[in-house]
């Protein structure tokens, strides 16, 4: 009966929280770009689908979208992302550009969920051998518990800590939000948009 309880608890725990994720860098300079726009001698290319895994499953959760975007300036004259262009869809609608910070509190994942692993740690192997009348009569109890739930939690926590770590990282490192890009500059950025969908996008003057 112990077994069996034991071993529906370690279904159950890991059911709940899964294995935590490492995060993939994105790089927006060395990507594909496939989809283009150009007014005024300012070029934008973008790309989604950019995350996997936890990651991925949080855009999906949360409605957010991230996006990386490379933006030339052709034109003469210096402009500002977010002042003098900004994003629009192809329809006309403006595109609600996150904050950074918000950016990654939604998107992030989070280390705490796996202390649910320590629920293993009462966890005992059970060995046995037949009777005298021919029934199981154990023999010894390991507790495996002991190691398996911290381990398994604090690994967890260390890779989702991690991971979080160099999300934060990239997205500080291509905030183009505020950006100056200068006549005959190509800038690279990471921006989280709030949409279900992957509608198409464009620059506009403003």
């Amino acid at each position: 009966m112990k077994i069996i309880k034991t071993s529906v608890l370690l279904i159950v725990v890991l059911y709940l929280t899964g294995c935590a994720s490492k995060y993939r860098t994105i790089q927006p300079g060395g990507l594909n770009y496939i989809s283009t726009n150009e007014v005024g001698g300012i070029s934008l290319q973008y790309r989604y689908d950019l995350l996997d895994k936890k990651y991925e499953k949080k855009e999906e959760k949360n409605g957010v979208k991230l996006v990386a975007v490379k933006i030339t300036n052709n034109s003469d004259r210096d402009i500002m992302f977010g002042k003098d262009v900004a994003l629009e869809y192809e329809n006309g609608n403006g595109v609600y550009i996150m904050e950074n910070e918000k950016v990654f509190k939604t998107l992030k994942q989070s280390p705490a969920s796996y202390l649910w692993y320590l629920l293993l740690t009462p966890l005992n192997l059970y060995t046995s051998k037949p009777g005298p009348n021919g029934l199981p009569v154990e023999t010894s109890s390991t507790p495996i518990g002991l190691v398996l739930g911290p381990g398994i939690a604090g690994g967890n926590m260390i890779v989702a800590g991690s991971a979080n770590k160099k999300l934060k990282t990239e997205l500080l490192e291509y905030n183009i939000s505020g950006t100056v890009i200068k006549k005959g500059e190509t800038k690279y950025g990471l921006i989280g948009i709030r949409t279900d969908t992957y509608d198409a996008l464009k620059l506009k003057i403003q």
